[in-house]
């Protein structure tokens, strides 16, 4: 649960902030970055899409995890985008790689799970743009705020996360330990679920990426 909430904030986040660069593009900032959480998995980023209704809607670029972060035609297509609509809106994974496989944002910290720490793509893809483009940018980085925006949270996501947690205290009050809470999808139409569980190690440092086929 948590997953329809945040696709919300971060779509509406990139419209806004779209529309907001567009007032301005004539004489100040010409490129709006927004970075979306996402290490190796871009199903958050690709969220962004769903405000794009319109060739001049925001986002006009989205950069995956999963695909290789290629500088050069990046920087093209933004100037095709500027000359296009007179500015660009760019949706960004924290977790973009160079060629070379290495995070464009990495910090060269550890977290206690070993994981790299990232320190901030969006940053990174301004400064880039700026250095390379001479272009006025800025940069918004949701953070925790696309966890916590409990003015954008979706029903379902609320009723799923109750259940979560009442059921696992249920478990833990059985004794059952060594297992996460899942939650069961039982039909798409109308959509129906139900709570379950299974074991931890069939969760734990597991992802599930954005298949290439949602890309463009």
């Amino acid at each position: 649960p948590g997953f329809g909430s945040v696709a919300k904030y971060n779509a509406v986040s990139i419209l806004e902030g779209g529309r907001d660069v567009e007032s301005m593009q004539r004489d100040s900032t010409k490129v709006f970055v927004l970075e979306s959480m996402g290490r190796n998995a871009g199903w958050i980023v690709a969220a962004t899409g769903l405000s794009h209704r319109n060739p001049k809607d925001a986002p006009h670029i989205i950069l995956f995890p999963e695909i290789i972060f290629d500088e050069q035609k990046f920087l093209a297509r933004v100037e095709d985008i500027i000359k296009k609509f007179g500015f660009c809106s760019v949706a960004v994974s924290e977790g973009i790689r160079n060629k070379d496989g290495k995070f464009i944002a990495e910090s060269g910290l550890v977290d206690a799970f070993g994981h790299s720490q990232l320190g901030g793509a969006g940053i990174s893809i301004s400064s880039l743009i700026n250095k390379n483009l001479k272009l006025k940018t800025h940069t918004a980085i949701l953070d925790y705020c696309q966890r916590s925006g409990r003015h954008l949270a979706s029903e379902t996501d609320v009723e799923q996360a109750v259940a979560c947690g009442e059921k696992a205290v249920e478990f833990a009050i059985n004794g059952l330990s060594g297992k996460m809470v899942t939650i069961i999808r039982e039909s798409n139409d109308p959509y129906q679920w139900s709570i379950g569980y299974t074991d931890i190690i069939n969760i734990a440092n597991k992802e599930k990426k954005l298949p290439k086929e949602y890309i463009a």
